[in-house]
């Protein structure tokens, strides 16, 4: 009888002892009601995603938010047209929730507003992103996607806009601005200001999928609108796809993003208007036969706030099928394109404009002089793509191309500045917890 209690003791201090090691080295969601529940692991990692039954819990959003509020991940959040957050509020929306747009077009299209004053908070992470998607997508709660929209399911619900106090060059000298697409006579369209550090919020990542609804008459929002968003403002790891017009279009600012991926849009992966003048750091734009092009960039439009300039570094820029053009510098454009590797496009030639007055005479103030001045303030630096093409608004397209000797001058001096050399690009590991990595659209 010793002996046989000796070897049991044995037996229960090894088993002791394994399941001590084990329960320090195997962590994960340990609540048996989540959707992300791992019956192997002994220590919660925080990871843990509400479990609810689908469709089972809805809350229909509309109108104007005028206190603080949050929005849970144990429901689904439905846009039913314009969300708008007031001055003065701060929306929370918490890792993981999901929020759907309804269908509609013009006044009753779906789109959530961040009011000039407003704040948003929506700061999700890897493993639960924060998900805007149409009301058609079947993604469930606990879900990095659905399983029935596609690439090209464009246009079925709005998108994000965010409005802020920092400055912007508009039309006519104008300090402030309507956002397109929202009438003038509503005040929570306004835009613009003095303050380049005013704070919008944060948004990190989040993930926005198959908008661009018509919002305005030949105004379809973009995935991302960005209208005099100031650098107190936190905005990383951003997934736009399938989005009917842009991206994201930033309308002057000055706004720092990181980590943004625009994909298989319906018009232009980053639009900049307005004079934006801040930086985007580590970007990528993938274009196919539906997308316009990769970059589309504006400087100035009026007299005030000129001297704004913007960066773009660290990107790449592709097509899958050839179609679509990698860039399109037009407008008055100045700033900064470093480190840029645009490949797969047939015609793999930057867009530049030169502006002249009529019958080719003299030289007026565009992107293609902002290039080649003494002290340029458009600059192409160790990007990697297939040379540039200067054209004018008669020249753009036609075939052959509407020449003159001045526009001829502008073509050489143009290629001298604007010199390819290799580029690295940007790793796509960047954006493994999206829509396109879960996917396969790389």
């Amino acid at each position: 009888m010793k002996t046989s209690f000796t070897k049991v003791g044995l037996i229960v201090a090894v088993v002791a002892m394994t399941t001590g090691f084990t329960s320090c080295k195997k962590k994960g969601c340990t609540d048996p009601t989540a959707t992300n529940y791992d019956d192997k692991a002994k220590k919660d990692d925080g990871s843990c995603i509400a479990s609810v039954t689908p469709g089972a819990s809805e809350e229909v959003v509309t109108g104007f938010v005028t206190s603080n509020t949050t929005w849970t991940a144990d429901k689904v959040w439905i846009l039913d047209q314009k969300v708008i957050v007031s001055s003065g509020v701060t929306l929370t929306i918490n890792p993981g929730t999901i929020i759907k747009g309804k269908e509609g077009a013009d006044a009753l299209a779906s789109a959530l507003v961040i009011a000039k004053g407003g704040k948003i908070n929506a700061v999700g992470t890897a493993a639960q992103p924060i998900i805007f998607t149409s009301i058609l997508d079947n993604i469930q709660i606990g879900q990095i996607t659905g399983t029935n929209l596609t690439t090209t399911d464009k246009g079925k619900w709005g998108g994000l806009i965010i409005l802020g106090n920092a400055k912007i060059s508009a039309s006519n000298g104008d300090v402030v601005s309507q956002i397109e697409g929202i009438p003038a006579s509503e005040a929570y369209g306004s835009y613009g200001g003095s303050d380049d550090a005013d704070n919008s919020g944060k948004l990190k990542f989040v993930s926005i999928r198959h908008g661009g609804a018509l919002i305005g008459a030949g105004n379809e929002i973009n995935g991302l609108t960005l209208g005099g968003v100031g650098n107190g403002t936190e905005i990383s790891d951003i997934e736009i796809v399938a989005n009917l017009d842009d991206g994201v279009e930033f309308f002057g600012g000055t706004v720092n993003v990181t980590n943004v991926i625009c994909a298989y849009g319906g018009d232009d992966g980053l639009d900049i208007d307005q004079n934006y003048a801040g930086t985007i750091t580590n970007f990528i734009v993938i274009e196919d036969a539906e997308s316009d092009k990769g970059l589309e960039i504006d400087g100035t439009e009026g007299t005030t706030y000129v001297t704004g300039l913007f960066t773009l570094t660290n990107g790449s820029v592709y097509s899958k099928d050839g179609f679509g053009r990698p860039a399109d510098l037009k407008d008055k454009a100045q700033g900064t394109l470093n480190d840029v590797k645009f490949s797969g496009f047939t015609n793999n030639k930057l867009k530049v404009r030169a502006s002249y007055q009529i019958a080719c005479g003299a030289v007026k103030t565009d992107a293609c002089s902002n290039m080649i001045a003494s002290t340029p303030k458009l600059k192409v630096l160790t990007s990697e793509h297939g040379g540039v093409e200067v054209y004018t608004t008669s020249n753009d397209g036609a075939t052959p191309p509407v020449t003159c000797p001045v526009w001829s001058s502008d073509q050489s001096a143009a290629t001298a500045v604007g010199i390819s050399a290799a580029a690295a690009g940007v790793s796509n590991s960047i954006f493994s917890w999206g829509w396109v990595q879960a996917n396969n659209k790389f």
